[in-house]
């Protein structure tokens, strides 16, 4: 399987007012073209900083970075890079259909081969339980229902590549279990390949092939754990001793533990 993107040896150096702070160290990461990565790590181990390089947000003082065989920032210009932030961040003027193809609409010389027209926009709205709601506005939406369309926005593009910094951090526990199956369904439909960012580390489970440990100061990948469990994967999975395996695993290479 080709390699959807490729970070070898990448570092970011930040300054500050005590001095300059070192964000990443050398970081090195392959991911394969359909495969679903998560970054994983404490706050400030620099993983939403090697998201927005991926992406060709920020530029970074050392290695190199490519994405389908080219540099982020040609690639985020190709629309072959979606980023899914924190917050939905949904144009309080705009409609929930118009939000969801916003990403469509800038750029059009962008390659838009995979990209969705208004009525599989609306299929995919109806998908993820928003039918009838596509002439509703942001405010009349709840944080669960505006971080649905934000998923869609993102899908609707078409990219190849999507990158999702920590999407469901805000939203509580029933609800951002209901946004992990939910993006695993998406997943699986469009075969995007995936690097996403969180703090969860059962999270990291359910949705991952890899999880990626990062260690803080600087930035840099602690480990790699492999997750063996079959797709696609259910509630039920949840319980299952594998399951808590990785779960161990993980805590443990997080707290400097190797077993």
């Amino acid at each position: 399987m080709a390699d959807a993107l490729t970070i070898a040896d990448v570092g970011k150096r930040f300054a500050g007012r005590s001095g300059d702070v070192d964000a990443l160290a050398r970081v090195g990461l392959d991911v394969a073209d359909g495969e679903f990565v998560t970054l994983l790590g404490p706050s400030g181990c620099g993983k939403s900083t090697l998201l927005r390089i991926v992406a060709g947000l920020l530029a970074p003082d050392a290695g190199v970075v490519t994405v389908l065989g080219d540099t982020p920032d040609a690639a985020r210009r190709a629309k072959r890079i979606a980023l899914v932030p924190q917050s939905p961040a949904l144009l309080p003027w705009r409609t929930v259909r118009s939000n969801a193809r916003l990403l469509t609409e800038v750029n059009r010389q962008g390659d838009g081969r995979r990209r969705l027209d208004e009525t599989q926009i609306d299929a995919l709205l109806a998908e993820v339980g928003l039918a009838g709601f596509g002439d509703a506005y942001p405010s009349e939406l709840s944080g669960g229902m505006q971080q649905r369309v934000a998923l869609v926005r993102a899908f609707a593009l078409g990219a190849p590549v999507l990158l999702m910094d920590e999407p469901f951090a805000a939203l509580d526990e029933i609800l951002r279990a209901e946004m992990r199956y939910l993006l695993l369904r998406l997943w699986q439909e469009h075969q995007a390949t995936v690097v996403f960012v969180t703090h969860s580390i059962a999270e990291a489970v359910l949705l991952s092939d890899r999880v990626v440990v990062m260690a803080p100061r600087p930035g840099r990948v602690a480990a790699v754990e492999q997750i063996d469990l079959p797709r696609p994967r259910t509630p039920e999975i949840e319980d299952t001793p594998a399951f808590a395996a990785h779960v161990v695993r993980l805590r443990h290479l997080l707290s400097g533990r190797s077993s």
